[in-house]
């Protein structure tokens, strides 16, 4: 198609001008010239040959994609996209005076000027062209961005020729360079330069990284991205696992943090210590008591915890004089002790060891638990002769709290005492189960 093109092209420029040259030709030979050539026909209203519309009155003139403009004395097919500024149809005069010098020259005395047919106007260049006067004839000069074909400045279709680094845009005389999203044109107008959008204000909420013709989004710790790719999202840590925190989790924007019950303090980031208010002084036992400590709080117990029949003869430790008649059943000696668990611990487990202070040669010791284990929670294992371990047997859980009468039986078939070869003593252990499992 394009090689049709170009040869109409040229058959239609080269009909032209010789039409042109025959018509000027038909006019200088006679006076009366009432024939015209073809392309033309006789006017006689003006009595000059006119041009005729072949784009009007040839069905079909230019086929395809082709596009029929008309020429003097004949026409132009071209493409569709092309941008023709058309001449004015150049007088015809059917008469002139003989003119012995050539043509572009008039007689001055016995020799020949040229003649500036620019200056005259005596000229066929388009408004849009520019008129530049040659011996014995001128030239039509076309606009920048066009070029001439025949007498006519056809558009010059610059983004053919790839001027333009991403996208180019054809206009008539001209054209322009567009770049890509991302990109700006450069200070030549043709090439394309990145565009910092993390500068230019691009829409990230936290933190923005330029890269080639784009940019990225992206968030702090403790954030996610959002799904229009912009926007950061506090990540609910919390929410993900259960073993974050010892007790309990907070979640706060871009983190979270640990919290323990009230008697405890965190330990690092998300462990939970008990706060031991005796070693600390946060606590409001009198002079007359002593403070135990236990787990989340304290327990405020008195100095004399002896009950009769029993008396005080040393801190923690009571005796049962054996003159006294309600003494004869009853365990020699009892020790006050206090110890503090957490809930749920896995059983069995060894939680309290009985040590024996004093033994007589050729005595056998045994141990029982006298009092206080209405559920039957703990029991105990004899290690030896002289200790034995107290055992948790079934989780508990807190607060709660177990006074246990811990005794040590001993039998000595080598020593008689008032007729009795058994003696006991007594620990009175107070164990306060805690609220929680640390």
């Amino acid at each position: 198609m394009q090689g049709a093109c170009m040869s109409v092209l040229c058959v239609c420029i080269c009909v032209s001008v010789l039409l042109r040259s025959a018509i000027s030709q038909s006019h200088t030979e006679s006076d009366t010239y009432t024939e015209c050539t073809d392309g033309y026909h006789w006017d006689p209203q003006t009595e000059h040959c006119k041009d005729i519309n072949e784009c009007e009155t040839i069905p079909d003139a230019c086929k395809g994609e082709m596009k029929c403009f008309n020429h003097y004395g004949g026409y132009l097919c071209l493409p569709r996209s092309a941008s023709v500024i058309p001449a004015p149809e150049p007088p015809i005069t059917p008469t002139e005076a003989f003119n012995p010098c050539p043509v572009g020259y008039e007689p001055q005395g016995d020799s020949c000027v040229d003649v500036d047919e620019c200056e005259r106007d005596e000229h066929d260049c388009q408004p849009s062209q520019q008129c530049i006067n040659t011996l014995g004839a001128f030239t039509c000069q076309c606009p920048d961005g066009y070029r001439k074909v025949g007498t006519e400045c056809i558009d010059i279709d610059e983004c053919r020729y790839r001027y333009c680094q991403h996208r180019c845009v054809n206009v008539p005389g001209s054209f322009s360079c567009q770049c890509e999203p991302g990109f700006q044109l450069a200070g030549n107008n043709r090439s394309c330069i990145d565009v910092n959008e993390c500068e230019m204000g691009a829409p990230c909420s936290q933190r923005c990284y330029n890269t080639y013709g784009t940019f990225l989004c992206r968030c702090d710790q403790g954030y996610e991205l959002g799904p229009d790719g912009f926007a950061c999202n506090d990540i609910d840590e919390c929410s993900y696992s259960s073993y974050l925190c010892q007790f309990q989790c907070v979640n706060e924007p871009g983190k979270f943090s640990c919290v323990c019950p009230e008697g405890y303090q965190l330990l690092g980031t998300r462990m939970c210590q008990d706060i031991n208010e005796c070693e600390t002084g946060k606590h409001q036992c009198t002079e007359a008591q002593t403070c135990v400590n236990i787990h989340g709080r304290y327990q405020c117990v008195d100095n004399n915890r002896c009950q009769d029949p029993y008396v005080q003869v040393s801190e923690n430790r009571c005796v049962c004089p054996v003159n006294k008649p309600a003494c004869r059943d009853l365990p020699f000696s009892i020790v006050h002790r206090y110890m503090s668990i957490t809930s749920e611990r896995s059983v069995p487990s060894d939680i309290f060891q009985i040590q024996a202070t004093s033994v007589s040669a050729g005595a056998y010791n045994t141990f029982r638990i006298r009092s206080g284990d209405d559920n039957g929670d703990f029991y105990i294992r004899q290690i030896n002769n002289i200790s034995a371990m107290l055992v948790l047997a079934r989780a508990v859980s807190g607060p709660r709290e177990y006074t246990l009468d811990l005794e040590m039986v001993s039998v000595n078939p080598l020593v008689s005492y008032q007729g009795n070869y058994q003696t006991s003593s007594a620990l009175r252990l107070s164990i306060y189960v805690g609220p929680y499992t640390f």
